[in-house]
């Protein structure tokens, strides 16, 4: 018998576009919940505060930081969007082939890019 471990074990697996996509589904999702949600309650309670407290929120918000945190906001967004889309269509059936799984698991990042790109476009030439 072969000496190889009991179980598999991260360096027994071969690292690729599914792994990363699959991490950066559950890091987006845990991203949006631990900073997206409180940075959407600081909004909600600067509009319900009053002019000051919103004066407030919109000088951060629109500072470089507060871009840099709304934008990752965003990727982390459409990226978790379409990396759930990726696991429906898995969950169908669909796609487990290796190369529709590494297609799939790069679009995912091309998409997330292209949407935040088009969002921010948006946002700030509107």
């Amino acid at each position: 018998m072969a000496n190889r471990p009991l179980s598999p074990h991260l360096q027994v697996y071969k690292w690729g576009p599914h792994m990363a996509a699959s991490i950066f589904h559950r890091v987006t999702g845990d991203g949006m919940s631990f900073v997206a949600l409180p940075v959407l309650l600081w909004w909600l309670g600067a509009l319900a505060s009053g002019p000051e407290a919103y004066a407030t929120f919109t000088a951060v918000a629109t500072s470089w930081i507060g871009y840099v945190v709304l934008v990752g906001i965003s990727w982390a967004f459409f990226h978790h969007m379409a990396s759930g889309i990726r696991h429906f269509i898995l969950d169908m059936g669909a796609g487990f082939e290796l190369k529709a799984n590494r297609s799939g698991s790069i679009a995912t990042f091309a998409i997330a890019f292209v949407l935040t790109a088009a969002f921010w476009a948006a946002l700030l030439l509107l």
